[in-house]
């Protein structure tokens, strides 16, 4: 970038400054103006074809699509002036004239372009009458997209992703002029692994989720910055919630890490998220039973099992790099050895965006639980010494565990749920899952990145760093966490991988840990 030459121009009286080459759509964004538009974006190869773009340039004889439009030397553009403006609304009028004006029932109501565009810079009423409903309601192209054939508007976006981006040619446009629709090749459905993302690109409601239909309108939703948990590519994400309870995960655009996409699995897989059998509050043994305590008897208990003893630390793989960390600590603090078992599936690259695949580790954080000494293993309560205390650390325990389980000195539970084996447990913990707290995780590729809490906890749950930084103060550590922004900067003071990170520096896209480099192939 150092070695392109910088191009200098005007846009709506802001002077900027951006590299040859670059469209003077993308310069606009920069001046910080925005340039209407529907058939660009910037993931995807340019089309031209919407004409909502169109901006005024002195010295040129005509209107020049933004999007398609290098910018030159002393270009001075108008993006609001009366031909441009004038432009615009006549595009709009034509694509209102056969598009149903059923906003009311559109699950893309609230955030539809056309919507934003109609209200901005469109005309009070269109001169043509009511509009023609001329097609199906809606056809199932597969996977989870639903099309809806009258509010299509020709973007292509869609068209283009399949093509270029996901590498699988499945959809085209058909027919011609005010007959065209876009339809899937016959025999073809929207199955590829990153089909869905169709929907994120629509700018209209034209493509919908099946599993998001009627579920909320779009001003009813909290959204937070997070990270997909569902894989070790550490996609970025938004969390939508609604009543407290995740509705939706879309992608949230970091050009290092996923660009601007979410495969279908991890989109879909957030139902866990909202899981009912919670532990609410923190439960200790009295004879064959457990019951409900406060966390400060359950705390000094479970140190007392602690002293002189050894523990086998059972570590979940999704749990925050904040508290695996805190649980290493346990480990060195008072003996023993850590493991952790992974999920795995099939792994599914995007053809057209250099190292971005869905990830056969489907686990968020396996590259910091191997930093903090954790071992992978398809038996990871095997090592485990007979007298031994078992934490298990929010991991799911699978049939064959039984025995390792029933062979331990004593069973700590600090996870969300309690499993039927670990019943036995002399103390269980209630902890939040990524949803309800801050923390981050440390993807594939060494990039640490922050997410943030979306929804409450229920009943008395607590991070899981914030349980151990308790329970190691009654073992005589010093910690004062309250929040997962101490906790990480501790961290960072004693790990030489995280040096100089904090919560904030991260931002919203991340950082590279200490040696870790991005692979040749990433896109920037």
């Amino acid at each position: 970038m150092a070695d392109t030459p910088m191009v200098n121009l005007t846009i709506e009286g802001r002077a900027v400054s951006v590299p040859a080459g670059t469209s003077i759509l993308e310069a606009a964004k920069q001046a910080g103006v925005l340039v209407p538009h529907y058939c660009y974006h910037p993931g995807l190869p340019v089309a031209g074809v919407c004409r909502m773009c169109l901006v005024e340039v002195e010295k040129a004889p005509k209107l020049v699509p933004s999007c398609a439009t290098a910018v030159a030397e002393g270009n001075v553009v108008h993006v609001h002036s009366p031909k441009a403006l004038e432009a615009r609304k006549g595009v709009l009028e034509f694509l209102l004239i056969n598009h149903p004006l059923d906003c009311p029932i559109c699950d893309q109501a609230g955030e539809c372009e056309l919507q934003d565009y109609t209200f901005r810079e469109g005309r009070a009423s269109g001169r043509l009458g009511p509009e023609p409903k001329r097609f199906n309601p809606a056809e199932d192209f597969g996977g989870d997209v639903l099309y809806v054939t009258n509010r299509c508007i020709l973007c292509t976006r869609c068209v283009r992703f399949m093509d270029d981006v996901a590498g699988e040619p499945v959809l085209a446009v058909a027919e011609r002029g005010d007959r065209a629709v876009i339809a899937n090749f016959e025999g073809r459905e929207l199955t590829h692994p990153w089909a869905a993302n169709v929907i994120d690109l629509c700018p209209v409601g034209a493509l919908i989720s099946k599993d998001f239909l009627n579920k909320a309108r779009a001003w009813e939703l909290d959204r937070t910055a997070s990270v997909c948990p569902n894989c070790t590519q550490g996609c970025n994400a938004t969390l939508e919630t609604r009543d407290n309870v995740v509705v939706r995960m879309k992608p949230r655009a970091n050009e290092a890490v996923n660009r601007f996409y979410l495969c279908d699995e991890g989109r879909a897989d957030y139902r866990w998220l909202n899981r009912g059998d919670r532990l609410e509050a923190p439960l200790l043994r009295h004879g064959e039973r457990l019951a409900a305590a406060d966390w400060d008897a359950a705390i000094k208990s479970a140190a007392l099992h602690l002293h002189g003893k050894q523990v086998h630390v059972l570590a979940s793989p999704m749990l925050s790099t904040e508290s695996l960390w805190m649980l290493s600590r346990l480990v060195k603090k008072v003996g023993g050895r850590g493991a952790f078992r992974v999920r795995t599936g099939t792994e599914a690259p995007l053809a057209g965006v250099p190292d971005l695949a869905r990830r056969a580790e489907r686990a968020a954080n396996v590259r910091a639980a191997e930093m903090f000494g954790f071992v992978k293993s398809d038996r990871p309560l095997d090592a485990m010494a007979p007298g031994d205390v078992l934490i298990i650390a929010d991991h799911e325990l699978q049939p064959g565990d039984a025995a390792a389980v029933a062979k331990a000195g004593a069973v700590m539970v600090i996870g969300t749920h309690l499993d039927e084996m670990a019943r036995r447990a002399m103390a269980a913990f209630p902890s939040t899952n990524m949803a309800e707290e801050d923390g981050t995780f440390v993807n594939l590729r060494g990039r640490v990145q922050r997410y943030r809490q979306a929804k409450q906890a229920p009943g008395m749950s607590r991070p899981v760093w914030w349980t151990l930084s308790d329970l190691l103060a009654y073992l005589g550590e010093g910690t004062n966490y309250f929040t997962a922004a101490e906790a990480f900067a501790a961290m960072a003071a004693a790990r030489p991988e995280f040096a100089g990170m904090s919560h904030d520096a991260l931002g919203f896209t991340g950082a590279m840990i200490a040696g870790a480099a991005e692979p040749a192939g990433a896109s920037r």
